[in-house]
């Protein structure tokens, strides 16, 4: 198996699914190590997450921000000092440009709540909830510079059950996030990954 995979990891919010990859990596089941931690937020609970597990943060905040490609030099300059291979959007909320695109050609990868390319964007669970679908998901794919239209890596689907709210709904897919993410980093690390001409990933 070959590994590790050096990955650099952006986020917003609480940082549930950093911490699904820590602690995989602490069971030793993923051949992943982390170096590095961008946080778009100060106050997001994943920057405690990151320091919690020793790993190197950087914070941003709203005024880095007024210029989008200014910060995404600056997660960049942090990323390859680091030397992250891949970049794993971690419930982070802000678009990249292709200041990060172009210098992680085809190696940004976000989670998205539904099954794409249905319910894009940023309310993906409370739309399909509200649109009364049987059947919703997980994705996770490769980031370019359309929204939510990247070459899909994996995907995998969450049942709506007849009482479920949309609180209970959104635990189970963040719990089916938790266990896919981690999964597509270890088929990586394993270089099982690839994308052909057509830009469709296929995993050996």
């Amino acid at each position: 198996m070959a590994g590790p995979l050096n990955i650099g990891v952006l986020l917003s919010g609480s940082g549930t699914n950093l911490q699904a990859i820590i602690d995989a990596i602490g069971a030793g089941e993923l051949p992943v190590r982390i170096v590095h931690v961008v946080s778009s937020r100060p106050d997001a609970y994943g920057i405690e997450r990151a320091r919690a597990a020793d790993l190197p943060v950087t914070v941003l905040d709203r005024s880095i921000y007024a210029d989008p490609e200014a910060a995404d030099r600056l997660i960049v300059e942090k990323m390859r000092a680091a030397g992250a291979e891949y970049l794993v959007m971690a419930g982070y909320m802000r678009k990249l440009t292709p200041v990060v695109l172009e210098a992680f050609p085809d190696r940004v990868l976000n989670l998205h709540p539904a099954l794409l390319p249905s319910f894009k964007g940023a309310h993906a669970i409370q739309d399909a909830f509200d649109a009364g679908v049987k059947v919703t998901g997980v994705t996770v794919h490769l980031a370019n510079e359309d929204y939510d239209k990247g070459p899909i890596v994996a995907q995998r689907a969450v049942v709506v059950e007849e009482d479920d709210t949309l609180d209970s709904l959104e635990e189970r897919i963040h719990e089916v996030e938790h266990e896919l993410y981690p999964a597509v980093l270890r088929e990586l690390a394993e270089g099982r990954v690839t994308l052909d001409a057509d830009r469709k990933v296929h995993i050996a």
